[in-house]
């Protein structure tokens, strides 16, 4: 193992990134054995028949579509050659169970899905006859559709919607969308008026080309900022301060303007459906306005108790700057982390879905089949989810060593010509080598604590409307803990990270010596922290609004809209997050430099053979918050201190 700081004789000079070693072997070996288990997971729902079942569908008594089949005891219509019916057909396919999550529908295998809406028997009887496609059940044959009494119960529900079998996965789907705003009224339980939340609805697929377009501009404007930060961060603080402060006053504005306009717009010409619409738009507008005008407020509050120390800002956001010019593809960190989170959700829904139809036929009550897992296996679907946290937190925290082992790279070398040609290339190559241990184990600590705050949640909402306000009040309490810790485990976890590249120690040892000088410069850290984060959280903001705004102006003048609550909300969501993927890379820089800094003044001090590592505008802008500190009567002399070591009990080299 590498050899840490605090092993170090204080004769010996000391030299990071020397001493590579695997740490947290054992850790290693047990998220290879956990991820060997979600392996064997997918691969029984594989060999048990499942991935047929659910990519070629089966009807309601066990029946694959498109091949044949062998018969189920004690189960009638079971055995069936299906190799010319390849499609599944829902008598009612808009009869939804939310609760067991599936059609409450009989399912059929039919040939192919009546692309036309069928009104009548007769017409469901001629697309049999036409089609080789029979739309009723398999007992009733298509000549006896019009004149057998069980017609009402065998066959399809009428109108028969006109439908399309989905890619890959041959099921009959309907294309209008009434269906699925039925499914979403039946979702949302809390929308008391239906007729609202068809307006909703309408309104999203009214405008999709403008929320597509409005997410697209999102990402350019955060893309945009990002090459700001890298080439103009000298001015970035003040520019930046200048356009959230006036873009949150014109925003205030125009949205004042635009409800007294609607106001004053005569409405004795519309129609009472148009008149609702507007009301509901201008009550919208209202609310939009009070909470832009509190945000404003507030805004400018924040800002005139912070015009002192945002000058301070501008020297680590120039230090910043400079790491992204020598490693361009931090940039492009988000998407590859983001790549790989997207493959493995959709290895874990794939594997979720086959877990949903693999097992033994059961018949249920109304004498149809369903596939149900019996015996210890059944307890699979908990160990998926625990896959699902585990690697997911294990992916993000990949992303946070790559990171802070480039910077760290860049940092701790004297000559910036010598850096390795990718240092974020060098980062992943250090990280598959010697320190997956330690990120399993990270990730593994963030698990334990969301694992019982989403088992909180879950009691809590299972528990709505019937607990005491006692037991209401501790649960939302423990939830609240549990998110707390969470977050700070974050945070110490990050910090551990950056520890384990300068030094190559294991977890544990990092993250004790990360957390002893986060406390020992305890001002230092919350200085940098609040001014630095509340920057970015601006640029964030500044992101929003500018995507905010524009969709606004561009759906109050779209004539055919509807209400356009719902579309504005998804515009600024998604908005938000490409801005936070983005600007969270810079954070993370910031905060990986912080901590460089605090163990490079340790140990030099800038005499002959002993240079500092670190950029000469980083160490002024540390002074010069001491000094803003002491002025303003808040540093006295713990303000004074030196700052500490990585390990407190190393004596200084």
């Amino acid at each position: 193992m590498g050899v840490s700081p605090c092993c170090q004789s204080s004769k010996r000079e000391w030299k990071p990134l020397e001493d590579r070693s695997c740490t947290d072997i054992p850790w290693l070996l047990l998220f290879i054995l956990f991820c060997i288990g979600m392996g064997f997971i997918c691969g029984f729902s594989i060999a048990t028949g499942a991935a047929a079942r659910l990519v070629s569908g089966y009807d309601s008594y066990g029946n694959i579509c498109g091949q044949k089949n062998t018969k189920l005891e004690a189960i009638p219509n079971s055995g069936m050659d299906h190799t010319q019916r390849k499609y599944v057909f829902f008598l009612d396919p808009c009869n939804l169970d939310l609760i067991n999550r599936k059609i409450k529908s009989v399912a059929l295998c039919v040939a192919a899905c009546p692309r036309q809406e069928l009104k009548t028997l007769s017409d469901v009887q001629k697309f049999a006859e036409m089609n080789g496609s029979a739309l009723c059940s398999y007992n009733l044959k298509p000549s006896e559709y019009t004149t057998s009494s069980k017609s009402s119960v065998l066959c399809p529900k009428l109108p028969v919607p006109a439908s399309a079998p989905i890619p890959f996965f041959h099921r009959c789907a309907p294309v209008n969308i009434s269906c699925y705003a039925k499914f979403a009224e039946a979702l949302i339980t809390f929308v008391s008026d239906n007729s609202v939340l068809h307006r909703l609805i309408s309104g999203v697929m009214t405008s999709k080309e403008i929320i597509l377009g409005l997410c697209l501009l999102s990402l350019v404007l955060s893309m945009i900022l990002m090459v700001i930060i890298r080439y103009i961060s000298r001015v970035l603080v003040w520019i930046l301060t200048i356009l959230v402060i006036l873009g949150s006053l014109g925003g205030t504005g125009v949205l004042w303007w635009l409800y007294a306009k609607q106001r004053r717009s005569p409405k004795e010409t519309i129609t009472p459906e148009q008149l609702q619409i507007a009301e509901d738009n201008l009550r919208a507008l209202l609310i939009y306005a009070i909470s832009a005008t509190v945000f404003t407020v507030i805004l400018f509050l924040i800002m005139l108790v912070m015009r002192k120390r945002v000058a301070l800002t501008i020297a680590l956001f120039h230090v910043a700057g400079k790491v992204f010019i020598h490693l361009p593809l931090l940039v492009f960190q988000p998407f590859w982390t983001f790549f790989a989170l997207v493959l493995f959700w959709a290895y874990w829904i794939m594997t979720l879905l086959f877990l949903g139809t693999t097992g033994s036929p059961v018949q249920n009550e109304q004498g149809f089949v369903e596939f149900k897992i019996s015996g210890p296996l059944q307890y699979m679907w908990w160990y998926h989810v625990v896959g699902l946290i585990w690697i997911s937190e294990f992916i993000l925290a990949c992303q946070q060593m790559t990171v802070a082992g480039a910077v760290v790279t860049y940092y701790f070398t004297r000559d910036k010509r010598n850096l390795p040609f990718t240092p974020i290339l060098a980062s992943v190559n250090r990280l598959i080598r010697y320190h997956l241990g330690t990120v399993a184990k990270g990730s593994f600590i963030i698990t334990l604590v969301k694992i019982p705050r989403m088992i909180l949640m879950y009691i809590h909402s299972q528990l709505k409307g019937k607990e005491n306000a006692c037991a209401r009040c501790v649960l939302k309490s423990c939830i609240c803990c549990l998110w707390c810790l969470e977050k700070c485990l974050n945070y110490l976890n990050q910090n551990a990270y950056t520890a384990t590249a300068i030094n190559s120690t294991n977890f544990c040892t990092s993250a004790k010596d990360a957390f002893v000088i986060l406390v020992e410069n305890a001002l230092r850290v919350a200085t940098i922290n609040t001014v630095g984060d509340f920057m970015l959280f601006l640029g964030k903001v500044l992101i929003v609004c500018s995507t905010g705004l524009a969709g606004i102006m561009l759906l109050n003048y779209q004539q055919d809209y509807t209400v356009w609550v719902l579309p504005l909300i998804i515009v600024c969501l998604f908005a938000f997050l490409v801005a936070h993927c983005f600007l969270s890379i810079y954070e993370m820089v910031v905060d990986v430099l912080f901590l460089c800094f605090a163990i490079d003044t340790k140990y030099n001090d800038g005499s002959p053979g002993r240079e500092f590592y670190m950029d000469k505008v980083l160490m002024e802008f540390v002074e010069n918050s001491r000094k803003a500190m002491k002025e303003a009567g808040k540093g006295g002399v713990a303000d004074a201190r030196e700052l500490k070591p990585m390990a407190s009990g190393a004596s200084s080299a």
